[in-house]
């Protein structure tokens, strides 16, 4: 079985995951958190670094308050000020006011905040991945208020002044807004696990809401489990301080369907603090939410619910785990506010109503951890002391940092010194001992100990070696000789960036964590730091790693890798098909429309449909033969696919894949509302099979489209006809069935035909039901997939700006942390505003400045950027010119032409809060000078604005934009005229035999036998049929018209001779005929009067009735004629002196076959109108007339008429199979009228061949000549009709044969004519 499919695509995009609805969200809070959180607060719960007087306590910083000397000062010697307030209990806070001393000088105008719930391990507010510094006062009365972007929960908080004024000091009073919290804590020892024990031994869940807070110092660890025997799973574990979910909703035992899935959120989250946690799920549509970010994702295979047996653990696995399951560490640390499906699971614990018994101790408070970090930047630096003069170094702690570089350890001997730093990521050890002679002994282990997790170091040099460990790895351990004893100096730095030293060292400071620091075997007192009790330190900051994971969330778009340093991030874009700093913007264009306005050919591309949408980039073929671009997408199946392994049903199934994700193939043509877009051809051979009949009232054969339906309607045909295209054309092999393949003959049969309707497109599965009966044999094959979509009115989409006024206006849009921008211009201004967004705090802006430069700005944050491009050309040239830009979290780029480049970086703080909720302005709305001028193609971020739609409603714009036939113009071609449109241009074709976009299409018909084509030219003033015409058809030759000149153009292939291809009749005797004779040669026959015969004109060089198309083009200048036939070059002829050069009074244009009253001449009806004319007529034109055209495409008004069938096809338009010879070597070209021939009978003969002889070789030669042309069209005549249909287009519906072609000839489904009738066939 072979079946060619000619697939469409849909113009809708079905997007593959939807966002949960919102009966997924959780809201937890119960009226407004609002509560003033300080000021009930008492004295003694405000305590800071120090008071600048006892009138300038900490308890006096509450807002409004003129107590004491009205709000906190510290000491000036104090060089890191604090001010910490204890609010009694875990709150949850959600705005901070704050406000100067009252009646001074002094206020606090940047400040940053530190909270935690034990006055220890300090967390900084983060915002935009960075330490957030808030904008604080500017005065001492005014207040100013902050928002928190994030809501945060601590019992103390502490504010750190980052700059203050500069007439006074630091001063500050302050308010916080909040409410209560309180939850369930569980303390996990990574014994415990919680075993919530389901109603029923097994549940089958299409939804889960799951919601947890946990806090670990452990990188590593199971934080809830399920599980089902079907080997359904969900899982939530901790790996290397990151949090992965797992769920699979189902395999299939033969491994066809793979269910499981697996996301990774977050980074650090062993820092001890408290990290929130939210899973919803809907079907396979699934929310990830850890700590504010969410990650929206689809599960994989094909399965819906969740199965899960008897439980769900947390803390661990449960019991009933299976074995595969093991091997992994239970959590250790606490979690609080455990909900599953609605029940509160710590509840349930507490109220002991859930299995515990596998804890030793279950406590509901969460322990203090013992650690203590110190928090190095690029400044800092830690002094320790230790023992001195001694011959023993050890020196341990734990680091995590992202550089690669940097000094962890500096120690001065009492003769030379130790270095222990980062070195592209490996622990170096650098000793230089001076004693005697200079020595230097280098040593490093590990590696990629940049990662930001926890590595502990520890370096022994005792006696005369020394030893370095790496996270406690003692088979890695690495020791060397030292060749004397050393004695150590007594002083120990870390951080590097100390002061007055002496040191060589060319290491980086430091910038990371350091904890559990031990010197001599003794672990440091860190917490002695801040009284001064034990060594010294500069700029670090205490209890507190504040160390930020830049890659998380990931900027890098579209699989862009992220790496990092302390300070930034960098993003790898290499394979994604994007670039730019963040893999924001596509390198490819959106479609093979813009591929082919770059000048571009057929071929191989890359096409992006979405820009920097979601959709990744994929390969297509793009045809541009034709002016109309397709589209191509290849499937996995080889043509002529052999049906052979069935299943227990004896059914085959053949899956087909495309070379493209179902996301691609959906998102390739949902562009545009107009596009046309099919699949090709495809053919079913059966030995004997069957398509249509049907087992218990189901067909046999089916194939599977678009939402997997199944539909058992065939190629040629349409939904709900379940028939073949043989059944459509009444020709199949057994009349009694509508496909071939259901003749059940043991012969091979086939069924071809294109599949067009676009709803049920692509072609996924083709199942053949009787492939296993015995004899059956079945071969398929599957074209690719041939969109013709375009994004043609998206890149045309424009707008005129008339008035330097007038702007267009859409609703608010959301600006992501990147964005790009792009649209086309043309002006004759030098100035005007392209498009701005004013928002009340954030700001975007684009304008035409000068004659040559492009203007771009926008805020991030409380800073302005600008950006600026300069063209060596003058951009006033009402020439089009495109204006791309971009702006993301690491820079800002603006791009002219393509070719005209600035980049700038974005400041590090404020993305987050760039939302354009205000109007987007195209134009200038604030006062300022407008454009003047076209855009269009405006896209942000991939999305295209309607500029159209909304010019239609605006006053001083205008929709679309003129002038673009005079670079767009030669596309138009065949003698199509450019007409300019509001959105383009496009080609008309109404004075051209062709159709089509760019009037490249040709239109012709099948001429059955006696089929005939009348075009009548009515009188001038004639009824009112004649105007409407007029109108449709643009009939260039009005009624009763003399002529002196004339042009007849068409093209024909025919395998049947004599016969009258052309016939041009007058109302007096003049006509003009061109016909074929009875051997297949070609004659022009002009009778204009004054000669007792018509003058002919005959091509005896060649059978032109060969089943080959041809193509015919007489011109006629008063007495000259001028004849070309396809490639031969043009021959000229001269009408006697005699001959009238007037074709006077034009009456009518028959093709095919005359049928006309009055004086005929009789030759013509004798010789060539019976039976008329067979085969396919194409491009039929004369002067400004297209008979054929109007036939076929115009209205029931036109004064033309159809006898007979009239099929649409090009068939005689196709390119010739056999290339014709060159004229110089072709013996039988004619090079004018009157030519020899070289085998003329009349022509002596001196090669002694026998006469004789030679004639009996002439007519056995004949004989088979005439055998093998029976053959030939007999064979022609069986397969004439392939694939086409027989319905009259002109006349729509009314005019079809069948209830299935009016179906088919209505369908708007159907947009493309079926060219089948484009095949030859040939012996």
């Amino acid at each position: 079985m072979k079946l060619h499919f000619l697939v469409s695509c849909s113009s809708e995009f079905v997007p593959l995951w939807l966002k949960c609805t919102q009966s997924l969200k959780i809201n937890k809070s119960v009226g407004k958190c609002e509560d003033s959180l300080a000021t009930p607060l008492p004295y003694s719960f405000f305590t800071s670094s120090s008071a600048y007087a006892r009138g300038h306590g900490a308890g006096y910083a509450k807002l409004n308050r003129q107590q004491g000397a009205g709000g906190w000062s510290p000491l000036d010697t104090d060089r890191y000020p604090w001010l910490q307030v204890n609010l009694g209990s875990r709150k949850q806070v959600v705005a901070i006011v704050t406000q100067g001393r009252y009646g001074s000088s002094d206020w606090t105008s940047k400040y940053r905040l530190l909270y935690s719930d034990t006055q220890k391990n300090w967390r900084p507010y983060l915002q935009d991945g960075n330490i957030w510094t808030f904008e604080g006062n500017v005065n001492s009365h005014g207040v100013v208020r902050h928002e928190l972007q994030h809501a945060i929960l601590a019992h103390y908080i502490r504010f750190i002044p980052v700059d203050w004024s500069r007439e006074g000091r630091i001063g500050l009073r302050l308010e916080l807004y909040g409410c209560s919290y309180w939850a369930d804590v569980i303390s996990f020892d990574g014994n415990g696990v919680i075993s919530y024990r389901f109603r029923s031994k097994k549940i089958k869940i299409v939804k889960d809401v799951i919601s947890l807070k946990f806090r670990t110092t452990a990188g590593d660890g199971v934080v809830l489990h399920g599980e089902g025997q079907q080997g359904d799973y969900i899982s939530l574990e901790l790996r290397r301080a990151r949090l992965q979910l797992s769920i699979n909703l189902g395999s299939n035992q033969y491994g066809s369907i793979q269910g499981h899935t697996s996301v990774t959120s977050g980074s650090l989250l062993d820092d001890d603090h408290w990290h929130s946690v939210v899973i919803e799920r809907y079907r396979r549509n699934v929310n990830f939410t850890l700590d504010h970010h969410t990650q929206h994702f689809r599960t994989n295979g094909e399965f819906d619910h969740l199965d899960l047996d008897y439980e769900i653990s947390f803390g661990g696995l449960p019991i009933s785990a299976k074995p595969s399951s093991g091997g992994r560490e239970n959590f250790v640390g606490c979690m609080e506010g455990i909900t599953y499906n609605g029940d509160n699971i710590t509840n349930l614990v507490r109220r002991k109503k859930v299995d515990t018994s596998s804890f030793r101790n279950l406590t509901f408070s969460c322990a203090e951890s013992n650690s203590f970090s110190v928090f190095f930047n690029s400044t800092s630096f830690l002094r320790l002391l230790g023992q001195s003069d001694s011959d023993t170094l050890s020196v341990s702690l734990s680091f995590r940092t992202w550089n690669p570089n940097g000094l962890l350890m500096f120690t001065a001997l009492a003769d030379g010194w130790v270095e222990v730093g980062l070195t592209e990521g490996k622990v170096t050890v650098y000793m230089n001992v001076t004693q005697k002679k200079n020595t230097r002994i280098d040593i490093s282990s590990g590696s990629g100990l940049n990662d930001g997790q926890w590595h502990s170091v520890h370096l022994n040099a005792l006696e005369n070696y020394a030893m370095l460990t790496v996270d406690g790895d003692e088979a890695s351990t690495v020791r060397t000789a030292i060749p004397i004893q050393i004695q150590t100096g007594g002083t120990y730095y870390f951080g590097g960036n100390f002061l007055h030293t002496n040191t060589r060292s060319l290491q980086r400071s430091f910038q990371g964590c350091m904890q559990m620091i031990h010197i001599d075997d003794h672990l440091a007192d860190l917490r002695a730091l801040e009284q001064d009790l034990a060594g010294s330190f500069e700029n670090i900051s205490l209890d507190m790693c504040a160390i930020i994971d830049r890659c998380v969330p990931n900027h890098c778009e579209h699989g862009g890798s992220c790496s990092q340093t302390w300070n930034t991030f960098s993003c790898n874009c290499t394979g994604t098909g994007y670039t730019g700093a963040t893999c924001h913007r596509s390198m490819y264009q959106q479609s093979c429309e813009e591929y082919k306005h770059q000048g571009k050919s057929s071929g191989n591309y890359w096409i992006d449909p979405d820009g920097s949408g979601f959709i990744s980039p994929f390969r297509v073929t793009c045809d541009m033969a034709e002016e109309r671009v397709w589209t191509v997408l290849k499937n996995n199946l080889s043509p002529q696919t052999s049906v052979t392994s069935t299943n227990q049903e004896g059914k085959a199934a053949l899956h087909i894949t495309y070379n493209v994700t179902d996301e691609q193939v959906n998102n390739s043509n949902s562009s545009t509302k107009e596009g046309r877009r099919q699949e090709k051809v495809s053919t079913a051979d059966l030995w004997p099979s069957s398509l249509l009949l049907r087992d218990h009232g189901v067909p046999f054969t089916w194939w599977v489209g678009r939402s997997n339906e199944r539909h058992s309607y065939w190629g040629g045909s349409g939904p709900g006809i379940q028939k073949c295209s043989c059944g459509i054309e009444h020709n199949c092999t057994n009349p009694k069935h509508y496909c071939n393949c259901d003749a059940d003959l043991r012969s091979w049969r086939e069924d071809a035909g294109l599949l067009v309707y676009k709803d049920h497109l692509p072609v996924s599965q083709v199942v053949v039901g009787d492939a296993s009966r015995a004899g059956s044999e079945a071969k398929l094959t599957i074209g690719p997939l041939r969109c013709q979509g375009d994004r043609e009115r998206s890149f045309w989409n424009a707008a005129s700006f008339t008035s330097p006024a007038s702007y267009l206006h859409f609703p608010s849009f959301r600006g992501e942390t990147s964005t790009d921008i792009s649209f086309y211009f043309k002006t004759s201004s030098t100035h005007g505003v392209f498009l701005e967004n004013l928002g009340t705090t954030d700001f975007l802006h684009i304008e035409l400045r000068g004659v040559s430069v492009v203007f771009f700005s926008f805020d991030v944050g409380s800073e302005r950027v600008e950006l600026s491009v300069h063209s060596p050309v003058p951009l006033n040239d009402d020439q089009w010119h495109r204006v791309e830009a971009e702006k993301n979290i690491k820079e800002a780029v603006l791009l002219l032409d393509g070719k005209y480049k600035e980049v700038r970086s974005t400041p590090p703080q404020g993305h987050a809060k760039l939302e354009f909720y205000s109007e987007l302005y195209v134009g200038a709305s604030n006062r300022q000078r407008g454009f003047l001028g076209c855009m269009r193609a405006l896209r942000i971020n991939g999305v295209t604005f309607d500029l159209e739609e909304r010019a239609q409603v605006t006053p001083g714009v205008n929709p679309g934009c003129q002038g673009h036939c005079s670079s767009y113009g030669m596309h138009c071609r065949n003698g199509g005229k450019c007409v300019e449109k509001y959105n383009g241009y496009t080609c008309d074709c109404s004075l051209t035999a062709y159709d089509g976009p760019f009037c490249t299409d040709d239109v012709g018909g099948y001429f059955e036998t006696g089929t005939l084509v009348r075009y009548d030219f009515l009188p001038e003033g004639g009824t009112p049929a004649f105007q409407e015409m007029k109108s449709v058809s643009s009939v260039g030759v009005p009624g009763e018209a003399n002529l002196t000149q004339e042009e007849l153009v068409f093209s024909f292939s025919t395998s049947s001779a004599p016969s009258i291809l052309v016939y041009i009749s007058s109302r007096t005797q003049d006509y003009l005929a061109v016909v074929l004779r009875h051997n297949g040669t070609l004659q022009v026959r002009y009778s204009l009067g004054g000669l007792t015969e018509p003058y002919t004109i005959d091509v005896d060089h060649r059978n032109l009735a060969n089943g080959q198309p041809h193509s015919v083009n007489i011109s006629r200048n008063f007495r000259e004629i001028r004849l070309q036939l396809d490639h031969y070059s043009v021959s000229t002829y001269s009408l006697p002196e005699a001959s009238d050069t007037h074709f006077n009074l034009v009456k009518s244009i028959f093709l095919g076959k005359v049928f006309e009253t009055g004086q005929i001449d009789p030759i013509l009806i004798a010789r060539y109108n019976t039976p008329g004319f067979v085969g396919c007529l194409s491009r039929v034109q004369w002067n400004s007339m297209a008979p054929l055209k109007a036939a076929l495409r115009s209205g029931p008004a036109a004064p033309v008429s159809t006898h007979g069938i009239l099929v649409p096809s090009n068939c005689g338009a196709s390119p010739m199979t056999i290339s014709p010879m060159a004229s110089a070597s072709d013996p039988w070209h004619v090079e004018a009228a009157g030519a020899v021939f070289p085998l003329s009978d009349s022509k002596a003969r001196g090669d002694g061949v026998d006469r004789n002889s030679a004639i009996v070789g002439g007519i056995i030669s004949m004989v088979i000549f005439t055998a093998i042309c029976i053959m030939v069209f007999v064979v022609r005549h069986m397969f004439r009709h392939k694939g086409s249909y027989h319905t009259n287009e002109a006349k729509g519906a009314e005019s079809a044969d069948c209830a299935d072609a009016a179906i088919i000839v209505n369908d708007p489904a159907f947009t493309e004519t079926i060219d089948e009738s484009k095949k030859e066939w040939f012996i």
